[in-house]
């Protein structure tokens, strides 16, 4: 049996977060493409935006009372829809229609403090025209139907309160979600760019040179890869909806079926450092692809190199992947 020729360990030329992320873009651009205009949802999303929007335009209060909330929605919604026409992420249409709606609702709060304002307004005029009726009639009734106009008035205060309070809450509420929202994301994103991982047409990937991880026909992990997949455990924890594809590939060398059986080994080795690090298993799946995808020519040592290895690959924040390939 031939054995796979794992034994060149040439020094992995080190390449940067910032080249690695240039040579990814094209891949990624194309996966937006693919993603983007298929999203249920970003599609949700963008129709509970364009319902809250269209509500709130045509309440005949939205004009003169709630003009700034109205032409932020319409802003917030028109940007959704330009990053789904633009093929933009999928999150990034989400976050930028959940702006929308939260305009929208920031706007009826406000529609609805003006009408509890108008009802004061109307409460006192009626209490004014029970005072003039009452010099014409008994004093003693005029003053029981002011007393009950005035308790009107008094209830429409309340309401007034409680609509303004309303609304600064809705309107807190709304900017505390985007901030964490935010928040959120940009960890992600930080983590990742920590870890080097880089954006593929697959999805966002993680490389592993095999002579960082096992020794040449090897499956047992070395210690010099404890640093990396307690980083990449770590990310996952604080990523709870993230799943992982754990990819073990190989050269040329050696027969298909040896290959394959060795690349699912590795990548079931590093499934399990990942679970003793805390990480469910039902978050991972390892699978060998033997020889089958390599990433540049097995013609030269330089390139086997480059195919003997193990490919991370994260997906979505809904767990989805890119592809299923």
């Amino acid at each position: 049996m031939r054995q796979s020729h794992d034994a060149h360990r040439a020094r992995p030329k080190i390449i940067t977060v910032k080249a690695m992320l240039s040579a990814a873009l094209p891949a990624f651009a194309l996966l937006l493409a693919a993603c983007a205009t298929t999203s249920p949802q970003s599609e949700s999303a963008l129709a509970q935006a364009r319902s809250a929007v269209s509500t709130l335009e045509v309440d005949p209060l939205a004009a003169q009372t709630a003009g700034k909330p109205l032409q932020d929605a319409r802003d917030a919604l028109a940007a959704a829809e330009k990053a789904q026409q633009d093929h933009r992420p999928p999150d990034e249409v989400v976050h930028l229609a959940y702006l929308a709606r939260r305009q929208a609702e920031i706007g009826e709060a406000v529609i609805a403090e003006t009408r509890a304002h108008q009802q004061i307004a109307d409460a006192q005029t009626r209490r004014d025209q029970v005072l003039m009726a009452a010099r014409e009639r008994d004093a003693a009734a005029a003053r029981q139907q002011a007393a009950s106009a005035e308790a009107q008035a008094a209830a429409a205060r309340d309401q007034a309160a409680a609509a303004r309070d309303q609304a600064a809450a809705t309107a807190a509420a709304a900017r505390d979600q985007v901030t964490a929202a935010n928040d959120q994301a940009t960890a992600a994103r930080a983590q990742l760019e920590a870890l080097q991982a880089r954006q593929t047409a697959r999805g966002m990937m993680l490389t592993l040179g095999n002579n960082v991880l096992f020794d040449s026909n090897g499956d047992t992990l070395k210690p010099g890869a404890d640093e990396a997949l307690t980083r990449v455990a770590q990310f996952m924890q604080t990523q709870p909806s993230t799943k992982l594809r754990i990819e073990g590939h190989t050269d040329s060398r050696g027969s298909d079926s040896y290959n394959d059986a060795l690349s699912q080994r590795r990548a079931q080795a590093v499934a399990r450092a990942l679970m003793e690090r805390g990480v469910d298993p039902s978050r991972i799946q390892a699978v060998g692809r033997g020889m089958e995808l390599p990433v540049a020519t097995n013609d030269s040592p330089a390139g086997r190199q480059q195919n003997r290895r193990v490919e991370l690959i994260f997906s979505d924040e809904q767990g989805q992947f890119a592809s299923n390939r």
